[in-house]
């Protein structure tokens, strides 16, 4: 698979988002599945890694650490800081928490948890407004200089934060969601981005699932999938945004690809500093999504895309109104 530079960190062009082990959608396969599909990644030409502390919490480091450990010097792992779990016990006490000795006890235990000696992009998972910007730039800094993390990223942050970030400690990669039925990042952070030089990560690339075309009104969503709770998958809202659908299968049958290919490929087709990273249970899915490198989107096809995406409007907020304060900030 070709490369891309996320600042000065280089990855392959498309990454793995590992959070589908972790219950989020319901419950997840078992762990020797979840090993072989993580290392069915790599065996593909991944070489960037997606985790979080929050995942699980605690579960889905430890799980990614033993699949990667293997070959450990050929990828590169990203973890995140910045919930507020207890150290001590894994409990959600909730909200966020980006204090300078948090970060530090949490870097700590997912350097364990991981069983790595150095993690390569460690981001800040959602801006604490309590904890000046800069001091957690700060203290990342410090993390940079004993050795303990490689490259700095921010998650789901506003671009006046991120400039301000930047001013202590460079800014290797933004983290947010973006696809194409959630294009916040365009209007200020991926200009900013391009201007500063930092890498954009896309989380949630093929709408929690939705863009590749295997989910209408009709399909059930558990109680346990975080779906269920989001304004965009309420039956109504996913009948009234099947037009973006038809729009990427229409499209994906004069390429020859899937409607999943479609999505990640119009990403990367937007700038050469983004790096999307998919979701998945299934080894075929990773497979099929990694397909994506190989679809050429034309100057003439991202217009025509461009200009029926100008007709369909979306229905429903991207996450439940809890989550989404948490934006951009």
């Amino acid at each position: 698979m070709k490369q891309r530079m996320l600042g000065s960190l280089a990855v392959s062009e498309i990454g793995y988002g590992t959070m589908s082990f972790a219950s989020t959608y319901g419950a997840s396969p078992d762990r020797p599945e979840a090993i072989r599909v993580i290392r069915g990644a790599h065996d593909l030409g991944v070489t960037l890694f997606d985790t979080a502390e929050a995942y699980g919490p605690w579960t889905n480091e430890e799980l990614v650490g033993e699949a990667l450990r293997p070959f450990r010097d050929q990828v590169v792992i990203a973890t995140k800081f910045g919930f507020n779990i207890d150290p001590a016990t894994g409990e959600r006490r909730g909200g966020v928490n980006s204090r300078p000795d948090h970060v530090r006890q949490v870097v700590d235990a997912s350097l364990r948890r991981l069983g790595i000696e150095t993690i390569d992009l460690l981001y800040q998972h959602r801006v604490d407004p309590a904890v000046p910007i800069e001091d957690v730039a700060g203290v990342v800094h410090d993390l940079i200089a004993a050795g303990k993390v490689r490259h700095f990223g921010m998650s789901e942050a506003a671009a006046a934060t991120i400039r301000r970030a930047h001013a202590v400690q460079p800014v290797t990669a933004i983290q947010s969601e973006y696809s194409l039925w959630t294009r916040e990042p365009e209007a200020e952070v991926l200009p900013l981005c391009a201007e500063l030089g930092i890498g954009f990560v896309p989380w949630s690339p093929l709408g929690a699932g939705y863009l590749t075309g295997k989910i209408d009104a009709s399909t059930p969503i558990d109680s346990s999938d975080f779906r269920a709770a989001s304004p965009r998958f309420t039956a109504e809202a996913r009948a009234a945004n099947q037009a973006l659908v038809e729009l990427l299968k229409r499209i994906a049958a004069d390429k020859m690809a899937t409607p999943a290919q479609i999505a990640l490929a119009w990403l990367l087709a937007r700038a050469p500093f983004i790096v999307p990273i998919f979701g998945t249970r299934r080894l075929d899915r990773v497979e099929e999504n990694l397909g994506a490198a190989n679809v050429v989107l034309t100057p003439a096809d991202l217009g025509e895309i461009e200009t029926a995406i100008g007709k369909i409007e979306i229905k429903g907020e991207r996450l439940p109104a809890e989550v989404l304060k948490l934006s951009y900030r």
